[in-house]
């Protein structure tokens, strides 16, 4: 009986490190990462800038937990391009070009692990040279797939994110 209570007394305190962790020790909310960008990270051995995923910086949020994980998941996205970044995270050299004036998530949808995140740009902010959309839609992608339910992203509609 002694045993059963101490490994049910660990059990207990496992969950509540796990649920701490995930937390941040911060009630009600959720810890997820949104990946910005940092150019000195994406350098070659020459110092010039890779246009890659090594560029990729994970930032740090809390959202308030959510009912199911795909409105978490959209709600990081949301966050993401709304492209807030504090003054020592500047700092640090992460940049990033969001927000894009116009460019809004509509919609998402999960299925079968394939994200389809549908996006408003009347303005077509979302264009230009290869580096930036690039960089633009790893941010994206990399913020989405942190979540294990995420295994590919498609964005719509299908001009988006085109050099």
């Amino acid at each position: 009986m002694k045993y059963v209570l101490a490994l049910l007394l660990l059990a207990v305190l496992a969950g509540g490190y796990v649920l701490y962790e995930r937390t941040g020790g911060k009630e009600g909310k959720e810890r997820v990462f949104l990946y910005y960008y940092s150019e000195a990270k994406d350098k070659d051995a020459s110092g010039n800038i890779q246009c890659s995923r090594a560029g990729l910086v994970p930032v740090e949020r809390f959202l308030p937990r959510a009912e199911d994980r795909k409105t978490l998941i959209e709600e990081a996205v949301k966050l993401l391009v709304r492209g807030e970044l504090s003054e020592a995270e500047k700092a640090q050299g992460i940049s990033t070009e969001y927000p894009l004036p116009g460019l809004s998530l509509s919609d998402a949808e999960l299925e079968n692990g394939t994200l389809t995140l549908l996006f408003e740009d009347p303005s077509n902010r979302s264009v230009g040279g290869s580096c930036r959309v690039g960089i633009l839609w790893f941010q994206i992608e990399a913020t989405a797939r942190q979540f294990e339910e995420v295994r590919s992203v498609k964005f719509a509609p299908e001009e988006l994110f085109q050099p």
